[in-house]
């Protein structure tokens, strides 16, 4: 592909994902401290086995919509734009929402049949498997319509609903545990009632019943929905081997115990951290898929946030690896759970590795080959089975851990391996060297405090990240100041 140079197009794209990412900002911020409250209270309500039960089915949850409906949401937003210039789109919604209807009714139809099959594999018992095929419902219908926001640029209402979707789910639950004593089922119960309620007010945020028309189906239109979804389909599902098969085959070792304090550490790192990290690629990858549809070169806008990313995710993570106990203490309610921070460090720059190959595997999806991007997670995925078949009998926890770490750092290596022609990603080395220079005094305030100094564990967390912020910005504004 020959791209155009267009520096005015660049720089006003440039422009308008900060102002997304602000518009952005307070649905994620609100949704890391949703899941930050979310672990402390749920593990005051329930026991380690329930708090297992209820991990092991938000994870069976996750994997029925990465097989029947997420895709369908995720190529909603990647075609939407072409749809939308060749004002096709109420053919375009109909083929949406009648692939996500038949999805869900082949879903429960599947389900139903081998249920068996999925009670022997992943142990959970019929009421939470029935409660679980009636979430998927309202679950599929929000994910469609939350990328059909994104693809209109409607962030102030995405993050409007975000944040009301979270305050819901958590007070709901809250109350169905408290009064009605329904132990993990409340959790469930309350978010498919907020849930509900949120997909009402996303119908009329996105503003579909004024484009949606039942029209004619045809495979034109199918076909390329389902090339580019269901490599999705299956690369995401590469995702929730590497990240949540631990549980089950901890499950199967060790019981529903072992399987809170993995689903405590998972509570911690990914989806905490994942949420305030996607701020950057929630507002730059649909303008990112413009830019690119306008034949305009990405990489340079793909490289400073890739910088971003880094300069962000890196030093917190480093803080609560160092700090893992602390932090697990601070998160979570009652010693019940506090062997949970022997697996904070590896899941934690295991989360690092697969959301800096968000930007390493965005050549994949420019290019309409997510094929690529299956097979390598896929092969990571694999990876993750066996290291955790080998590590969990062995070390317990740590082996979980190191194998989830294992699995995802493999994932972004191969990804910056094979690259496709014209989309090599331009490194920010001069971000990265900043880096390196900053954490210097950051390494040397911390063997101060483990040396002479005793402070709070959250006075020496913050203020760590705090000093290291600074040399970084007093080295872009001195000596380091040209900005790549």
């Amino acid at each position: 592909m020959e791209y155009v140079e267009n520096k005015e197009v660049e720089e006003e794209q440039l422009k308008g994902i900060f102002r997304d990412m602000v518009k952005y900002s307070p649905s994620k911020i609100c949704g890391m401290l949703g899941n930050a409250i979310i672990v402390p209270v749920y593990t005051s309500l329930l026991t380690p086995e329930e708090y297992g039960l209820y991990s092991l089915s938000i994870a069976f949850l996750s994997f029925l919509c990465i097989l029947f409906s997420d895709w369908v949401g995720l190529s909603g937003l990647r075609f939407f734009r072409q749809h939308q210039l060749t004002q096709d789109m109420p053919k375009y919604l109909t083929t949406l929402v009648t692939m996500l209807a038949t999805n869900l009714c082949l879903m429960i139809a599947v389900a139903l049949f081998f249920r068996q099959n999925f009670f022997d594999f992943f142990h959970i018992p019929i009421k939470y498997y029935l409660a679980i095929l009636l979430l998927i419902i309202p679950v599929a219908i929000r994910a469609l319509l939350f990328q059909l926001l994104r693809a209109e640029l409607k962030s102030m209402s995405f993050t409007f609903s975000t944040i009301l979707n979270q305050i819901l789910t958590i007070g709901l639950s809250i109350f169905f545990a408290k009064y009605f004593h329904l132990g993990a089922m409340a959790l469930l119960l309350g978010m498919g009632v907020s849930i509900s309620l949120i997909d009402i007010l996303l119908i009329y945020q996105s503003n579909i019943l004024s484009w949606f028309k039942f029209q004619k189906i045809e495979w034109s239109t199918i076909f390329p929905i389902m090339k580019y979804g269901i490599p999705i389909a299956a690369t995401s599902l590469s995702a929730w081997i590497i990240n949540q098969s631990n549980k089950f085959i901890m499950n199967s070792i060790s019981g529903f115990s072992d399987v809170g304090l993995v689903g405590v550490a998972y509570g911690l790192t990914l989806p905490l951290l994942m949420t305030i990290f996607s701020i950057i690629t929630v507002a730059a990858i649909p303008r990112i898929i413009n830019m690119y549809e306008e034949r305009i070169d990405v990489r340079p806008i793909i490289s400073k946030f890739t910088g971003y990313y880094i300069l962000v995710a890196l030093p917190i993570i480093t803080v609560i690896s160092m700090y893992a106990p602390d932090y697990v203490q601070m998160l979570s309610s009652g010693d019940k759970f506090r062997l949970a921070f022997k697996l904070i460090p590896f899941f934690a720059f295991g989360t690092f590795f697969m959301s800096l190959a968000d930007y390493t595997t965005l050549q994949y999806h420019l290019a309409n080959k997510t094929y690529i991007d299956f097979i390598i997670k896929l092969i990571s995925g694999i990876a993750g089975i066996v290291l955790n078949i080998v590590m969990i009998p062995k070390y317990g926890l740590i082996g979980a851990g190191i194998a989830t770490f294992g699995a995802n750092f493999l994932y972004f290596f191969l990804s910056t391996v094979i690259v496709l022609p014209g989309l090599r990603l331009i490194y920010p080395t001069l971000t990265i060297f900043r880096m390196l220079i900053s954490f210097i005094p950051f390494a040397a305030l911390y063997y101060l405090y483990n040396t002479f100094v005793k402070v709070s564990a959250l006075f020496e967390m913050i203020s760590l990240m705090l000093v290291f912020y600074f040399c970084y910005w007093m080295l872009s504004k001195t000596i380091l100041k040209r900005v790549k």
